[in-house]
């Protein structure tokens, strides 16, 4: 069954798995690149109107728990968007995703010298509140559109 929503869209809800919300527009396909294949449907909704954000991506994953490493890093790219597990059509679990204060073995380093990129030393990050993330080994910066193509999938 295919339900209108309030903002006059049509979209098949799932009967079982994971959704993400409120997603801002342009990184759902980045959130698809994390979840990986899955031999169940993937729904992308793409740019769709938003009374809260304006426009939002959506992503739902059927029959699927997303693992806290993929969790992780949806948050770092997509703070602020919702998580829903849905089990027999029911929201069993809701969770706003909020962006880290650490993060270890998520992402690759920007830095070709650093000793994460030279030996195999798990890389480490502090991201501060403006969503910058700092090697904890190099000490460089990385804005969120540096990392979001570093994330390890």
């Amino acid at each position: 069954m295919v339900k209108k929503t309030r903002d006059g869209l049509y979209i098949k809800p799932i009967e079982k798995g994971t959704t993400i919300d409120h997603l801002p527009v342009g990184t759902a396909l980045h959130v698809l690149k994390i979840v990986g294949s899955s031999d169940d449907a993937i729904t992308l909704a793409i740019g769709v109107p938003s009374r809260k954000l304006g426009k939002k991506d959506l992503v739902f994953v059927e029959n699927k728990l997303l693992s806290n490493e993929q969790i992780a890093k949806i948050a770092l790219i997509a703070p602020g968007a919702t998580l829903n597990i849905i089990e027999k059509n029911e929201v069993v679990l809701k969770t706003r995703l909020e962006m880290p204060k650490k993060v270890v073995g998520l992402m690759s380093c920007i830095n070709p010298k650093c000793i994460t990129n030279i030996e195999n030393v798990e890389p480490i990050f502090y991201i501060d509140d403006s969503g910058t993330a700092r090697c904890y080994y190099c000490e460089k910066t990385m804005k969120r559109e540096e990392y979001i193509n570093r994330l390890r999938v």
